[in-house]
Order: structure tokens, then C-alpha cells, then sequence
């Protein structure tokens, strides 16, 4: 509902006419008056407020001795005249309140300005105030995060928030690694498909009118290595989303006309990849086909195009009886009661059989990621990559990358504050330290050379392996010398380390997981991966101790250690003038990072 104080107009000190206003018969939704200038007012506004007048004026008339009682009076009445186009009556009122927050007596405005206390530091409680009573809990019991296991092997974890909504969801140890003796796309597809038409929902539409009665709406992600069915809703309908869920997890129909409305959607999504002036997406793609080639997460992500044709209700099935069991499954929530969630995971998941049969799982591809090296290139015009009257310059992209560690091994802290002293982005932004405008990229990449379009770092991790890298864009005549000022910033990762560079990486890592984790369906997918992963959740708290612990010796040896193995390198554009793989490697061998000097007798 519409507050008029938000209108423009004079400051409200006050609520008294406005919470009027706001309570009167109808609301604000009635018929607007005539006119430019009140066209946006109802049009029993007027007589609402000169009544209000009315009543102020009669107690100004009677009078007070308490101040703040008149001065809240004058302010609003000076509101209500202004409303009223009576303005000369509404600064007349306004300055009777502002004479008052000035002179009045200072037992009448000791809360209201800083001349009252002008000896007090601001470090100093103020005297005669009472002293403030903070909440508190008995320890971190009621930030743990719960966990219990079915009969099933199904676990069931939750996390207490305040709040009347609460995120529910299935997360699937499932994914584009497991796809080694399957057709490559198959987690694609089942993204595309997800909340589709199940035994107990006739359709897509059946659902989402289901989810509607609770406020809810749903989603699901196929990444790598897991898939995530989620819904947020209100928490009284809990038992209803248990439901859907198991039912859209276990029972979908998968029917010939949703197979090839998900081939549609498969076939524009590739197309957007291949066309979209962003090209990260492609480039993440291609360094983990460089890096781990042929197997676990070096695996097609997405849907080969030669595949789409191809994946049926058969193959999709086949693949599901070998996932998708219960002892691969966690059903998550966050902003519930956890023994609540029990309740409804065994009345809805335990026992039940899915729609692919109840048979074990044979065939389940349990193999560690097998770290490779090497280069994949894509020779590509990227000059038409976004017209228009100011179009995007052609660039070459380049990706480097090395592999570092399991999000399951100690080295894990290391290599995430490592990532973010490297930090980098975009050669136009805006913002202070907590940008990352300080971060070694910014500095000395960016800002020296003023070619360059990008530097920006990414860490990707895994249960059993991981990969940290860095992406430039630049001209395609400048690939060689981009190409080597990154090779440099990797030699320097295992140089020394800057206390301050590194304690202003560490508080904004721990700054970035704090703000992450303010949402609730960040807390969701964390407390889901985690206990899917380790069974069990670190708690914001821990994580942050060990970020405290890093030391700059930490830094050093996790990058050194790094640096001895061989380079994955993804290239996408115009790449006449790309160093060779060789050459990379020889340079991110050596001790200044330089590529071999190449000699020409003709141009």
C-alpha cells in the first residue's frame, strides 16, 4: 500500500496523518482526481486531511507542555497544508518545528541532536541513557546444521532461518562427469525436463498452480558433478513441496512431446552459447576439455548438437536407475523444523519406487578426474559478435589454467584466498577496495596495460581435483604479450607475498561468504553440497577461522606446488599470433615467466 510519505514533498517527522491516511476506508486505490498536479491523489484525499487539520489546530489550541508532543504536531500539520497547496500555512508550521528542535530544552531533544552531549565522544555510551540488552544464544547449537540418514541411505539435512518461506530442495550426486558410457547431454536433458509432467501432475502447468497456493516457485540445476531440484515456499505447505518433489525426483512421465520440447530447448541454448558476446560460459567449457580431456569433468557439460537427436526416453531411463538412488540424494531445507522434514522425507522418499523400476544400481561410474593438460582452440571471427551503432571491438580470449585441489583437502583455504588476491574483472569499473580494485590483476595487469580487456580469476573445485585459472581478452594483434603477462602473474603467485595484499584478500573472502550466505537459497545449495559431498557442514564460523589461519607461506607453497604441473589453455577467437602450447609451458617453467624468443627472417 502506498505511503505518502514517500511522495514528494516536505520531510515527515511524524506517522500520525499518514498511518491515517494509509487506514482510511478503501485504501489508496481509489479513482484519481483531475488535474496535472493531483492526478495521482484519490479523490476523498482532501477531505481526510482538512479534517486531520481540523483536529491538530484544536489541540494546538489547547496546548502542551511536552515539546516533542508539539513539535510533532507542527511537522504534521506543516505536511498537511503542504498536501493541501496551502503553503505559505505549511512553512509557517515547519518553522514553528524547526524553532523548537533548535531552542527547545534540552531534556526535550537530547535524543534528537548532538548539542545535548557536545562533551561526549562518540566512543563513549551517552549518560543517562540505559544500557542496551543485545539477543544472545546459548553457544552455536542453534546455528548447527542437522543431519539425519534414512533406512534408505537418503539423508535428510536442515538449517534453522527466521522467516515465514523456506527453500526445500533434492540434490543428486549426478551430473555431465558421470555421462562416460552414455551418450554426452543426458544431465542436460534432465535439467530441461525437470518439473515437467509427473504421475500425480498431469503438467508442467499442474505444478507450478500447485507450487502458486504456497507463494512458491521452483528451479533446477545440472552442473558437473551435481543436479539440484529446488523449490522456495511458504513453510506451511512443507508437506505439499516434500511431495512435488519426490514426485517430480522420482516419477516424471518423460513423454515423447517433453523429450522434443527439451530438444528445442537444448538446441537454442547451444545456439545462444556460440552467439553470445560473453564468452566465458564457452571458454569454462573448453578449459575443462583442455585439462581433464576425455574424462570425469572434462566432459561435455552441454549437449553435444550430433547428441540431441539422439537421447530418448530409453537412455534418459537407463541413466536415471544408476543416479538417481536414494543413497546418492540429499533432501535439504533450509527455514524448517528438521524433525518435520524427517517426517516428510519418509512419508514421501522412503520406499518409494521411482519410475525406472527399483532394481540396483549396476553400472555406476565411480572414477577420480585424471588431470591432463592441454590446449583446445577455437578459431572463431569475433569481430560481428555484437553490432550496433557503438559495436564491441574484436578480441581474442585466452584461458590458462593449472590444476590445484579437492574442495576436500586442506589446501582448499589456501587456494580460494589465493584466487582472491589474484581477483581481476573488467578494464571499465567502478568501486572501491571491496570491488576487488585492488586485487594483483587490477594492478598489475589493468592498470599498466591499458590494451587489455579482462584479466579476471576463477577457481573451479571439485571432490577430487580442481582447477584454478585466468582469463584475458585483448586485441588480436597483442595475443603473444597478453598471453605472456599472464604467464609472469602465475610465476608470481609462488613469489613472496605481501602481508597487507593478503589480509585484504582474506577479509574479502570472509566478507564474500557472509553476504553469500544472507540468502537463503545460497544457504540451501551450501548446506545440500556439502552434506552430499562430506556428510556432514562446516559452519560459516569454521570456515572463517581457517581463512584467518592462512599464512603467506601457505600462499607460496600451494602455488608452487601448483606451477609444477602442465598447463590447460583454452583459446577462442582470432589466433594467427597464439604462442604455442610448448611455448606456454616453457614459460610457466621458468623463473621470470617470459615466452621463448621466437625469430622471423620474413614477416
Amino acid at each position: 500500500m502506498e505511503d505518502l510519505t514517500a511522495s514528494p514533498g516536505p520531510p515527515s517527522q511524524g506517522s500520525t496523518l499518514s498511518g491515517l491516511v494509509r487506514e482510511a476506508p478503501g485504501g489508496l486505490q481509489g479513482e484519481a482526481a483531475p488535474g496535472g498536479g493531483d492526478a495521482w491523489r484519490p479523490r476523498f484525499l482532501r477531505p481526510v486531511l482538512e479534517a486531520g487539520v481540523a483536529f491538530f489546530e484544536a489541540a494546538v489550541q489547547v496546548g502542551t507542555e511536552d515539546l516533542r508532543t508539539l513539535s510533532a504536531i507542527y511537522s504534521q500539520l506543516g505536511n498537511a497544508y503542504f498536501y493541501l497547496k496551502e503553503y505559505a500555512r505549511a512553512l509557517e508550521y515547519h518553522r514553528h518545528d524547526l524553532l523548537l528542535a533548535r531552542f527547545g530544552a534540552p531534556g526535550d531533544r537530547q535524543f534528537s541532536s548532538g548539542g545535548a552531549y557536545p562533551s561526549v565522544p562518540l566512543s563513549a555510551p551517552l549518560p543517562g541513557v540505559p544500557t542496551p540488552v543485545f539477543a544472545t544464544v546459548d553457544g552455536q547449537e542453534k546455528f548447527e546444521t542437522k543431519v539425519t540418514t534414512l533406512d534408505n541411505g537418503l539423508r535428510v539435512a536442515s538449517q534453522s532461518k527466521f522467516g515465514q518461506f523456506c527453500t526445500v530442495g533434492v540434490l543428486i550426486n549426478s551430473g555431465s562427469r558421470y555421462e562416460a558410457k552414455y551418450l554426452s547431454g543426458i544431465a542436460h536433458f534432465l535439467e530441461k525436463l525437470a518439473f515437467s509432467s509427473t504421475d500425480r501432475f498431469a503438467s508442467k502447468d499442474s505444478i507450478l498452480l500447485t507450487l502458486e497456493k504456497h507463494g512458491g516457485i521452483c528451479d533446477c540445476q545440472a552442473s558437473r558433478d551435481t543436479t539440484m531440484y529446488a523449490v522456495s515456499a511458504d513453510s506451511k505447505g512443507l508437506d505439499t513441496v516434500v511431495g512435488l518433489l519426490a514426485d517430480v525426483v522420482l516419477h516424471p512421465r518423460l513423454t515423447e512431446e517433453e523429450i522434443e520440447m527439451a530438444r528445442m530447448a537444448v538446441q537454442f541454448e547451444l545456439e545462444d552459447l556460440n552467439m553470445r558476446p560473453d564468452p566465458e560460459p564457452l571458454l569454462t567449457e573448453m578449459i575443462h576439455e583442455a585439462a581433464f580431456r576425455e574424462n570425469t569433468v572434462g566432459l561435455h557439460r552441454f549437449c553435444p548438437t550430433e547428441n540431441i537427436a539422439k537421447i530418448d526416453r530409453d537412455v534418459l531411463h537407463s541413466y536415471l536407475r544408476n543416479y538417481y538412488t536414494p543413497d546418492r540424494m540429499v533432501l535439504a531445507g533450509v527455514g524448517i523444523e528438521h524433525d518435520h522434514l524427517v517426517e516428510c522425507a519418509r512419508k514421501y522418499l522412503l520406499g518409494a519406487r521411482p519410475a525406472w523400476g527399483s532394481g540396483a544400481a549396476v553400472d555406476v561410474d565411480r572414477s577420480v578426474a585424471q588431470y591432463t593438460g592441454g590446449v583446445v582452440k577455437l578459431e572463431r571471427d569475433m569481430s560481428k559478435v555484437s553490432l550496433g551503432p557503438a559495436p564491441f571491438p574484436e578480441l581474442t580470449h585466452i584461458m590458462i589454467g593449472l590444476e590445484s585441489c579437492s574442495f576436500l583437502e586442506a589446501d582448499f583455504i589456501p587456494f580460494a584466498v589465493l584466487n582472491m588476491m589474484m581477483g581481476g574483472g573488467g578494464s571499465f569499473s567502478a568501486g572501491g577496495p571491496g570491488k576487488g580494485m585492488f586485487t594483483r590483476l587490477y594492478l598489475n595487469v589493468l592498470n599498466r596495460h591499458h590494451w587489455m580487456y579482462n584479466a579476471t580469476a576463477y577457481h573451479h573445485s571439485y571432490e577430487d581435483t580442481g582447477l584454478l585459472c585466468i582469463h584475458a581478452s585483448a586485441d588480436p594483434r597483442q595475443v603473444r604479450e597478453m598471453v605472456e603477462i599472464i604467464t609472469k602473474e602465475f610465476i608470481l603467485m609462488g613469489g613472496t607475498v605481501d602481508v597487507v595484499e593478503l589480509e585484504r584478500a582474506k577479509t574479502q573472502l570472509m566478507s564474500m561468504l557472509m553476504m553469500n550466505l544472507e540468502a537463503r537459497p545460497v544457504i540451501f545449495e551450501d548446506v545440500g553440497r556439502q552434506v552430499l559431498a562430506t556428510r556432514s557442514r562446516k559452519l560459516p564460523h569454521e570456515l572463517c577461522a581457517l581463512i584467518r589461519d592462512v599464512r603467506p607461506e601457505d600462499i607460496k607453497r600451494v602455488a608452487s606446488k601448483m606451477l609444477r604441473g602442465k598447463p590447460a589453455v583454452a583459446a577462442l577467437g582470432d589466433l594467427s599470433d597464439l604462442p604455442s602450447y610448448e611455448h606456454i609451458q616453457a614459460a610457466l617453467s621458468s623463473r621470470d615467466g617470459r615466452l621463448p624468443r621466437t625469430y622471423r627472417l620474413f614477416r
